[in-house]
């Protein structure tokens, strides 16, 4: 079954920038929808982003246009979240799953694996 895992977390400071990467041993990531959701303390999951296999459609939450960019690497089998001018709302941990959460997921086509969020990755901006 489909496990993705993810990396890059950590502690930063108000408006400085982190790359979170998504990754599965034995799958290739392009044959599937890829989605960034996150959860904060207790808050509800979010969807943050999403990108079709082929990233001809890609969907961000309005919280964060702007600002985080979804983006594959084929060659590295990879999924990066990059985050630029953090907030402390961002705070939060951060997984990804072949599937989209609700929010993200408008027009939206392709493979999905439901049940394939990886452990996550935490988040802490503060300064």
């Amino acid at each position: 079954q489909l496990r993705l895992v993810e990396s890059g977390g950590g502690l930063v400071q108000p408006g400085q920038s982190l790359r979170l990467s998504c990754t599965a041993s034995e799958f290739n990531l392009d044959d599937y929808v890829i989605g960034w959701s996150r959860q904060a303390p207790g808050k509800e999951r979010e969807g943050v982003s999403c990108i079709s296999p082929d990233s001809g459609k890609i969907n961000y939450a309005d919280s964060v246009k702007g600002r985080f960019t979804i983006s594959r690497d084929s060659a590295e089998n990879r999924v990066y979240l990059q985050m630029d001018n953090l907030k402390p709302d961002d705070t939060a941990v951060y997984h990804c799953a072949a599937e989209c959460d609700s929010n993200v997921r408008a027009g939206m086509r392709g493979r999905v694996e439901i049940g394939s969020w990886g452990p996550g990755t935490r988040i802490t901006v503060s300064s």
